[in-house]
């Protein structure tokens, strides 16, 4: 009897485990299991998305409010398009907000925080954010660096 309980507690504990392993990986990938709050969808431009990807992280202030959704290109400017969902709880960016790719630590996680400006008009559903700042990109700083060196 007693080998039964320290099988099932140890089987118990193990379950609890595996649980906990599951709901951490969920919580690390950005996926998530509860329901999705009504959004709308923006858009912006950007000349390098430097690492971007779906499902990456939209912010304000430090504060995640949206997901990026999916990333094209424009065949005609060849430049990145990003479209965002954002949680409709956030609908009062004006037509003058700025969006500018950033890094995240140490490991270079990129994500998209958003500045809001002073316009009166507000970003509809499928708008679009005109004012960009595209990601720095380490090699490209690193060259120019090594470059102007070399030229003095």
């Amino acid at each position: 009897m007693r080998k039964k309980t320290l099988e099932l507690s140890v089987g118990l504990f193990m379950l609890a485990g595996f649980i906990s392993l599951a709901v951490l990986a969920l919580n690390v990938s950005g996926l998530n299991l509860a329901q999705e709050k009504g959004s709308y969808t923006i858009y912006a431009s950007f000349e390098n998305i430097g690492g971007l990807t779906a499902r990456s992280k939209v912010t304000v202030a430090g504060v995640t409010i949206g997901r990026v959704v999916n990333i094209s290109l424009d065949k005609d400017s060849f430049s990145g398009i990003v479209e965002m969902s954002i949680n409709k709880d956030y609908n009062t960016f004006t037509t003058d907000t700025a969006a500018a790719i950033l890094t995240a630590g140490l490991l270079g996680e990129k994500y998209i925080g958003l500045v809001s400006g002073a316009d009166e008009e507000f970003l509809q559903d499928g708008g679009r954010i005109d004012d960009t700042q595209s990601a720095l990109v380490l090699e490209d700083l690193i060259g120019q660096f090594l470059f102007n060196k070399v030229n003095e």
